[in-house]
């Protein structure tokens, strides 16, 4: 439980949780820590909390440090529960700390908690002094909350992130220098597919705001911390965030009897020999979560689904939930499925793909089984479409 040294007079003292496997309904198989950050200077100054059954871990660390009842500023970047749910806990040992938060923050704690501490707004373009060391506020609204801001020491060139530039990892490393990088990277990229996603513009916003600043750590809400590879997640937030896609599709299907499954095959090998590479996403056995990662930067969103009860399959339904809400933009969407009398699910997803912004190739529906002559003519009929959709996009 020891407090970590990120510079001279500035440390982690946040809390690690091994157990953690689902986050705002998605997989997070390596756990996550929530980051919290102590300032010593002449005024004492802890940067967020965490979530309230990890508050004895972060009082241990602060207290490492220094006594907590020295502390006097409290920075509350964001007032989301992971993010101030021990914040009733530290204020008992510093009643008399002044917390600072966004309009948004400083109206929503009070609803949050009950409480009435001492409560400062502080807005884009605001400073305060610590002593040798000064704070900036940037707010950053919508990324991914209305109250959302960041704070920036100039003198240090560290960014408090909050949520932008996370990941979800339980580790006893600190630092990029110290976990796999390429982990990292793609736990990054989940949580930006899951959570992020859906605020991409705001995002783009937020990148042009902190444009300039001289960054020599940049320490988020979420997992590690950047140090030595600032520039690799700076370059994959402007390409997220920008709707940049790979030459990629992504095939997600539920299936009964293997026939919808056959279908997704057969379009599996077609886009392959388009020269375009595939993942295969069978609900059954792939979290819509992790799906989602690989969907972020994918040009062809194909959604298969058999007939059931004149509707979708509940897997494939949750997932088009999850995707719509998520609003990934742009892309190529594809309904297939297979049906023994009705047929309503092809419709249903395409009905969904196209409230997501998808250009639509045509649906294909089977019913029954299709044999492998009958899956050749699917084939052979997808291929005269997505070359005319290659063409369309050169």
């Amino acid at each position: 439980m020891q407090a970590v040294k990120i510079k001279d007079g500035i440390y982690w003292v946040g809390g690690i949780d091994w157990d953690l496997r689902n986050f705002h309904g998605y997989l997070t198989q390596k756990g996550s820590t929530y980051n919290s950050y102590l300032l010593m200077d002449e005024k004492v100054t802890l940067i967020d909390n965490v979530k309230y059954y990890l508050f004895e871990e972060q009082l241990t660390r602060i207290s490492k440090i220094v006594d907590p009842g020295r502390i006097e500023y409290i920075i509350q970047n964001h007032i989301e529960m992971d993010h101030s749910g021990s914040l009733p806990d530290i204020m008992k040992y510093c009643p008399q700390a002044t917390i600072l938060a966004s309009p948004k923050g400083a109206e929503g704690l009070p609803l949050h908690f009950k409480k009435s501490w001492k409560l400062k707004e502080v807005k884009s373009g605001d400073t305060i002094n610590l002593g040798k060391r000064n704070l900036h506020f940037v707010q950053t609204p919508m990324v991914h909350w209305p109250d959302n801001m960041v704070s920036y020491c100039p003198e240090e060139r560290l960014l408090f992130s909050n949520d932008a530039f996370g990941q979800h990892i339980a580790s006893s490393e600190r630092f990029d220098d110290e976990y796999p990088f390429q982990v990292i990277m793609q736990e990054a990229r989940k949580y930006y597919a899951n959570i992020v996603l859906p605020y991409s513009h705001q995002v783009r916003k937020a990148l042009l705001e902190l444009k300039g600043l001289e960054l020599e750590f940049i320490c988020p809400s979420h997992g590690i911390i950047w140090k030595n590879r600032i520039n690799d997640i700076l370059r994959a937030y402007e390409s997220w965030s920008a709707n940049e896609t790979d030459k990629k599709a992504v095939i997600i299907y539920g299936t009964m009897w293997q026939s919808t499954a056959k279908i997704a095959y057969t379009l599996q090998s077609v886009f392959e020999d388009n020269g375009i590479r595939t993942e295969m996403k069978n609900l059954q056995w792939n979290h819509i979560s992790d799906i989602m990662t690989d969907v972020m930067t994918a040009r062809y969103i194909c959604v298969g689904s058999p007939t059931l009860n004149n509707n979708i399959l509940p897997d494939v339904a949750a997932f088009l939930t999850y995707l719509k809400g998520l609003a990934p933009r742009g892309r190529v969407g594809l309904a297939f499925g297979s049906y023994g009398w009705g047929g309503q699910s092809i419709n249903l997803i395409e009905e969904t793909l196209r409230a997501c912004g998808f250009r639509m190739l045509p649906s294909i529906r089977f019913q029954y089984v299709p044999d492998k002559n009958e899956l050749d003519i699917i084939g052979s009929e997808f291929n005269e479409h997505l070359k005319i959709n290659l063409k369309e996009e050169k």
